[in-house]
């Protein structure tokens, strides 16, 4: 649990949020910062353990939030899982696009079905979330939806195509949706992280070569932390974002390629 003080927006109270992938690292940090704001906050996630456990720390602090397992991956599911919590919660406001994978793999390694799986992952669902909130958004007057990108890609990290393409085209996503969607006040906006820590990044990723590796690409030289990123997605989704869209925001701590 985080000890971080996040700002207040007032105008995120008693709004509905919708957090993909929420049960931990940045999702989990979403979860727990809207939830801080008095946000009716839902999230989807398929790791049951961790998203329980989320759930109980936060209900013994303030709102508990709705946790619904979902297999994004498998699209009439997701909508079905939107549908229960605009019935539970009411009209989504905020939509945060968050799940995603990197897993690392070799271009050489990948097959049709393998890059199927990966978009699966990382891309599709961020599309058909956006259309599955759109209609009730659009009638409640309007709200944010924020996607999450990656600053891999503009490193052109060359380990995991599969990942930096689909977070390549999140961006592309971005700025359709912002078009489509802004004549009924909704915002379209795409965060792109550097390498956050995580406890799954420290755990399976960060060795020192790869920590030094990264952390010479940045300006600055502090971890970014998933609070730092959460701070940026309240910004975004609250008022006093409310001119905000079709733009890519970076929390990369200046990263170059």
């Amino acid at each position: 649990m985080s000890t971080v003080n996040y700002p207040h927006y007032p105008d995120l109270k008693n709004k509905t949020v919708v957090i993909s992938g929420g049960g931990s690292g940045i999702g989990a940090s979403f979860v727990e910062a809207f939830a801080g704001q008095g946000s009716r906050v839902a999230f989807l996630d398929i790791q049951e353990e961790v998203s329980n456990e989320l759930v109980r720390k936060l209900a013994s602090t303030g709102p508990k939030p709705l946790f619904v397992k979902c297999d994004l991956t498998d699209i009439e599911a997701l909508k079905k899982a939107v549908t229960e919590i605009e019935n539970k919660l009411g009209a989504v406001r905020v939509l945060i696009n968050n799940a995603a994978s990197d897993e690392r793999h070799e271009p050489e390694d990948v097959t049709p079905e393998y890059w199927e799986q990966r978009l699966r992952l990382n891309f599709s669902h961020h599309f058909f979330a956006a259309q599955a909130v759109k209609p009730a958004m659009a009638e409640a007057g309007g709200g944010a939806i924020i996607n999450m990108g990656s600053c891999s890609w503009h490193m052109a990290l060359e380990f995991m195509p599969g990942y930096t393409s689909s977070k390549a085209a999140i961006e592309g996503l971005t700025q359709s949706l912002a078009r489509a969607y802004g004549k009924d006040r909704i915002r379209v906006n795409c965060i792109i992280p550097g390498q956050v820590w995580t406890s799954r990044q420290m755990k399976e990723i960060m060795t020192p070569e790869y920590e030094k590796f990264m952390t010479e690409k940045q300006c600055l030289p502090d971890r970014i932390l998933p609070e730092d990123i959460a701070q940026l997605a309240l910004f975004l989704a609250s008022d006093a974002g409310r001119m905000c869209t079709r733009r890519n925001y970076f929390m990369d701590a200046g990263i170059g390629a």
